[in-house]
């Protein structure tokens, strides 16, 4: 692809998430774009042929968030892309926190399901992620997170 086309991961957890992040779908395409997810076969949903993969964890599961972690910094030193798009959700944080040390910029969209408050992931994403942004509108701020429209 074009190298003035920026190179973006899209990240997402299997389920709910990775179907969020399917309907940005015709817009990431328009990018040198890499998805990546927490089972290979999520990929036949969005009709990726074979999206790169990320042991999924949550805050149950330390050992493997490590793991997680670590996977991440490879994937992103790996990739090396210069945007990176969470619908989450800790794999998707991860990959944050790694973006920010290659410089990436980060753009992290909290769950649809998420209509009371913020995930957890997307809480810590707050701090580090250049934006977030929520699908509800009762729960932007002025700052962060911002509502521009739900993807569903």
């Amino acid at each position: 692809m074009n190298s003035d086309v920026p190179k973006v991961l899209a990240v997402a957890s299997a389920g709910g998430h990775w179907e969020q992040l399917m309907q940005l779908r015709p817009v990431l395409d328009t990018y040198d774009v890499r998805f990546v997810t927490t089972r290979r076969d999520a990929g036949e949903h969005g009709g990726i042929d074979a999206p790169l993969t990320l042991p999924d964890c949550n805050k149950q599961t330390p050992i493997r968030a490590m793991l997680c972690a670590l996977a991440a910094l490879w994937l992103v030193l790996r990739e090396r892309p210069d945007v990176i798009v969470t619908t989450g959700a800790a794999p998707g944080f991860f990959c944050l926190m790694a973006g920010r040390l290659v410089g990436a910029r980060t753009l992290r969209i909290d769950s649809v399901a998420n209509g009371e408050q913020f995930s957890l992931s997307g809480r810590l994403a707050q701090s580090i992620a250049d934006e977030c942004w929520t699908q509800w509108a009762h729960l932007a701020t002025d700052h962060r997170p911002r509502f521009h429209g739900a993807v569903l």
